[in-house]
């Protein structure tokens, strides 16, 4: 069914007639689809199901063609990015290009399935401009960093969620509930193996995000922990290209505090209410999504 979802966003790309859309495409990597496999479990292989798995895949694709504009990243998933071979300016039209297309599939598909992933699109760019604001400093704001997390990623997976469950006929907040929790659990995890794999397994460098000026949950549960000293010490690290040592001291001091444990049994907790919601619906594929989602190693 991922195939089919494949073949629509590339007959998408070629319904714009435009040479220079098409090149660019070719360079975007493809990831796990996720989005699509939520939409596709919950509500079968209909044209319908496969078009608005598509659209969500242009919306999420055109997100992280901005978001690596932002972050002024070298690589997307192990490739060279977009904005590095081809400039800021390709990069952030083709975004532009993939998030109006989408919009103008979803109307002819379902004007709620519309409204509900336009919502999620808001909150995505709410997410960014936050993300922004707060790698402006060292914060240890939980709320402000979890609600950052909801719009940025969970918002969109949500929304997926919803709009799998409107075309199936099921209930809607049962499904966006799961999509929701999936989404912050995933983002967590994520938060997670920028510190504890390696960069190869990354497609990037280890504690890239520290030194992007992301504070994540590790990092906010360290500082909580820290001697005074620590954190100063901490502190002088943030936004820095770490030495070999100074990334050793930060992994220790995770080690020592079982901070990485504790942001996992953070993710795990939002994973196991998923998959209580969806067991309880006799959803084994969707339950099964989850469990591999707080298993997963990059």
């Amino acid at each position: 069914m991922i195939s089919a979802v494949e073949r629509i966003m590339k007959q998408y790309i070629i319904e714009l007639n435009d040479k220079r859309a098409r090149l660019l495409y070719k360079k975007l990597p493809k990831g796990k689809r996720l989005r699509s496999k939520l939409i596709l479990k919950i509500a079968g292989d209909s044209i319908k199901s496969i078009k608005t798995a598509s659209t969500v895949e242009l919306i999420h694709t055109a997100s992280l063609l901005h978001d690596d504009v932002i972050d002024d990243a070298n690589t997307r998933r192990g490739k060279i990015s977009v904005n590095a071979s081809e400039g800021n300016k390709s990069a952030i039209m083709m975004g532009d290009i993939l998030y109006s297309k989408a919009f103008f599939e979803l109307i002819d598909i379902s004007p709620l399935i519309a409204k509900v992933i336009s919502n999620s699109v808001v909150e995505l760019s709410l997410g960014e401009l936050a993300d922004v604001e707060l790698s402006k400093r060292f914060h240890t704001n939980r709320d402000a960093y979890i609600k950052m997390l909801y719009q940025k990623t969970a918002s969109l997976m949500e929304a997926s969620a919803e709009a799998g469950a409107i075309l199936a006929g099921k209930p809607r907040e049962v499904y966006r509930r799961y999509g929701k929790n999936l989404g912050l659990a995933f983002q967590m995890i994520d938060d997670i193996l920028d510190i504890t794999s390696d960069s190869k397994t990354l497609g990037k460098p280890a504690l890239h995000d520290f030194k992007e000026g992301k504070v994540t949950l590790p990092y906010i549960y360290l500082y909580e922990v820290l001697a005074h000293e620590d954190r100063e010490y901490l502190l002088c690290l943030y936004k820095k290209s770490l030495s070999e040592d100074e990334a050793l001291w930060i992994k220790s001091a995770m080690r020592k505090y079982g901070i990485i444990e504790k942001a996992y049994q953070e993710a795990k907790e939002l994973i196991d209410e998923a998959i209580d919601l969806m067991e309880s619906l006799g959803e084994r594929d969707l339950s099964n999504i989850a469990r591999a989602m707080i298993e997963r190693e990059f």
